[in-house]
């Protein structure tokens, strides 16, 4: 089973997803330190937002295979550096979360900061309902 890092500003739903794909009860709770849930590392929203963090995200990218940068388009804040994909030399993907909540514009623009932050592959999915889950997890089990 293949590790993943989650890594998105406070709020971005990281959290939730993690309960959503664990099949737990989704409560919002904020993330205060590092979360290691099975193959779920999930990190606090303050590690993207202040760059001093960075090094403890590099750091903990060595215990997974996959880096998920989360992106939430009902926020006008991206935080995810153009390149910053770069920085952990793996697979990188990208998680466009509250896709129920958004507009096709916003969905769009959440988009193309994933795309600056140096991510190829997007998944565009609703904590609540599991939209677009199936396709994440497809993709995740096709990963050699």
């Amino acid at each position: 089973m293949k590790k993943i890092m989650l890594i998105g500003k406070t709020g971005s739903g990281k959290t939730t997803f993690c309960q959503a794909y664990k099949n737990q009860e989704l409560i919002y709770k904020k993330t205060q330190a590092i979360d290691f849930m099975d193959e779920l590392i999930d990190t606090p929203g303050e590690y993207i937002e202040n760059r001093v963090y960075y090094k403890a995200l590099i750091v903990t990218s060595n215990e997974c295979d996959i880096i998920c940068f989360l992106n939430d388009p009902t926020s006008d804040e991206s935080f995810l550096p153009p390149g910053f994909a770069s920085m952990f030399n793996k697979e990188t993907i990208g998680l466009i979360t509250k896709i129920e909540k958004s507009s096709n514009e916003n969905i769009k623009k959440a988009e193309e900061n994933l795309k600056l932050s140096g991510v190829e592959k997007i998944f565009k999915i609703d904590n609540f309902s599991k939209k677009g889950f199936e396709k994440l997890e497809n993709y995740i089990n096709s990963l050699s």
